[in-house]
């Protein structure tokens, strides 16, 4: 998984890089409750992308908006694991067998 690796250092470089922007700017950098507020709004902003590929509503910006949108949303992820010192290489194995185990203990011929 070294991609998660190349992953999580630029969205690092990244995240350093508006701290020295908000310290400049507003004098203060974000919290790990800003952050998460901020994954909200960009959540928000992709079910409304997700809604406009599905032909459910109209908005500008088609398909580099959506693909915007998820790459901020998976930043934010990497940045909050990162702020809450979470190992997400690890969390995201456990949790994949433990859906894995749950999923296959209800299909046919597996109970």
């Amino acid at each position: 998984m070294a991609e998660l690796d190349e992953l999580l250092q630029r969205a690092r470089q990244i995240h350093d890089l508006y701290d020295e922007l908000n310290l400049r700017e507003r004098g203060r950098v974000w919290t790990r409750e800003e952050f998460m507020l901020g994954f909200m709004g960009d959540v928000g902003d992709l079910a409304k992308l997700v809604m406009a590929e599905e032909g459910a509503r109209e908005l500008p910006g088609g398909r580099p908006a959506l693909e915007h949108e998820l790459a901020d949303c998976l930043w934010s992820v990497l940045i909050l694991a990162h702020r809450y010192d979470v190992d997400l290489r690890a969390a995201f194995g456990r949790t994949m067998t433990e859906l894995e185990h749950a999923i296959t203990a209800r299909l046919p011929g597996n109970g």
